[in-house]
């Protein structure tokens, strides 16, 4: 999987790349073959830092629409040498997806493409997921022979078979293949060992046994760790269930370090639990200052945590960014200064991409830190996150009186439904483009239901229809 290389965010492709308004109001106001081929770009190369919690498929496929965009350059791109070569979803994920909603809205060149794809393309069961939603019975019975001769009769073949009807996302194309009669037996038999599979693994856990004891579960933990699984978070819910009184002296031993890493991070998790308010657990937390350490001081939320965030804010290591986390989502109105503080120096060492900025930003919202318009302002123009633009249109709404006659415009356009949502609740609907969009986007039907919900309580009924 190819690293994604963003353009600066004040040229259109770095707007469509990042999934702003501004880039759907530009691309409409640019030079056609300007827009289309940034358009293209950014659908054959999937610019999003995690394309499994960010939305462009819906974001794009409706500027093809406005652009009347054709579709050469997402064929192409399917049915190219790489395609026999490079099996990843993400190559290819995201232009299955703009072409699943283009098929929604009517473009019969986007659903003649997917069912090519879904016969003979290397990511064929995306295709096959979005032909699912949007196909006629007809269209994907015609695809059944491709699609199970890709299955050879044998061992091998009958047990991936079973595999991919029992994991398939959307079953309808395989129920339908069911009732055909050439298919039925086999298919009969795959989804029937699909289901064996899957009991047969319920039945045969790994892991905790009645009786076992506090010293088992550090085993048990340690265990996972040598198999390079850590396993000290169920671990640690395990101890509670089998520690008694009597084992607190060897918890606590654990969690200084005297039974191995595996047995520590276990304790220091069960503990923070336990124990939340005693001065002990925090002293043991910030003598080990790493990972495990760190993420068990993750899990608290009470008056001892967010004291001692108070006095590790200030410190330039993991446990002083967990501490700035706590008091943004924790703390009171005498914090603000303190998470205002994190947030800026975040922004300026990290830069407006640091996952650090997700708490810090959210925490700016609810403590209303009107001072923190500006940082939040660079953080929403900047951020290749649509994840994270979002929750800075939120903070935004809480902390800057030129939220809605602003950024709330563009957010209409935005491709994250949540963004959009916050739009439709704020923006000033005093610009002319506002009422119009908020009319196209109450009449979508591949639109959110919050968003509608949002936007119904903006408008009269009657001007929805």
């Amino acid at each position: 999987m190819f690293e994604p290389v963003i353009a600066p965010s004040g040229t259109l492709l770095g707007l469509l790349q990042r999934g702003r308004g501004d880039g759907t109001l530009h691309a409409l106001a640019a030079p056609r073959p300007e827009a289309l081929a940034a358009l293209n770009q950014c659908v054959l190369r999937d610019p999003r830092q995690d394309w499994q919690v960010e939305n462009r498929s819906l974001y794009y496929a409706r500027l093809y629409l406005d652009l009347d965009g054709p579709l050469g350059e997402i064929e192409a791109h399917l049915f190219g040498a790489d395609d026999l070569v490079d099996e990843e979803e993400h190559r290819t994920g995201l232009a299955l997806s703009v072409l699943g909603h283009l098929a929604s809205y009517g473009r019969d060149d986007a659903l003649m493409l997917l069912r090519r794809y879904a016969a003979s393309g290397a990511n064929w069961a995306w295709a096959l997921d979005e032909l699912a939603l949007r196909d006629d019975d007809g269209g994907l019975r015609s695809l059944a022979a491709p699609v199970l001769s890709r299955f050879p009769a044998t061992a091998e073949g009958e047990a991936r078979l079973a595999a991919a009807v029992r994991d398939a996302y959307e079953p309808r194309p395989w129920a339908l293949w069911e009732e055909l009669p050439a298919y039925a037996e086999r298919l009969r038999a795959a989804r029937q060992q699909g289901s064996f599979d899957r009991w047969q693994r319920q039945m045969t856990p790994g892991g905790p046994r009645p009786g076992w004891g506090v010293q088992a579960v550090f085993d048990w933990a340690a265990d996972g760790l040598r198999r390079g699984t850590p396993l000290h978070v169920p671990a640690a819910r395990c101890l509670a269930a089998v520690a008694a009184p009597e084992d607190r002296s060897a918890i606590l031993a654990a969690a200084a370090g005297a039974c191995g890493e595996a047995a520590r991070a276990t304790a220091l998790h069960h503990l923070v639990l336990a124990e939340p308010e005693n001065p002990a657990v925090l002293d043991l937390i910030e003598a080990a200052g790493d990972e495990p350490a760190v993420a068990a001081y993750e899990r608290m939320s009470g008056p001892a945590a967010l004291d001692r965030a108070r006095r590790w804010i200030h410190r330039p290591d993991a446990l002083g960014a967990a501490a700035a986390a706590l008091l943004a989502a924790g703390g009171g109105a005498d914090d603000a200064g303190l998470v205002l503080g994190a947030l800026r120096n975040t922004v300026r060492a990290a830069g407006p991409d640091s996952l650090r900025l997700f708490a810090l930003v959210d925490g700016a919202g609810r403590l209303s830190i009107g001072c923190a318009a500006p940082v939040l302002r660079h953080v929403y123009r900047e951020t290749a996150s649509s994840h994270l633009r979002g929750r800075t249109a939120r903070a935004l709404a809480a902390t800057d009186p030129t939220f809605a006659a602003g950024f709330a415009v563009e957010c209409l356009w935005d491709c994250e439904e949540t963004t959009r949502e916050v739009a439709a609740r704020h923006a000033e609907t005093a610009d002319a483009r506002v009422a119009p969009r908020l009319r196209r986007l109450a009449a979508d039907p591949a639109e959110e239901e919050d968003v509608q919900s949002a936007v119904r309580s903006r408008i009269a009924p009657e001007s929805a229809v």
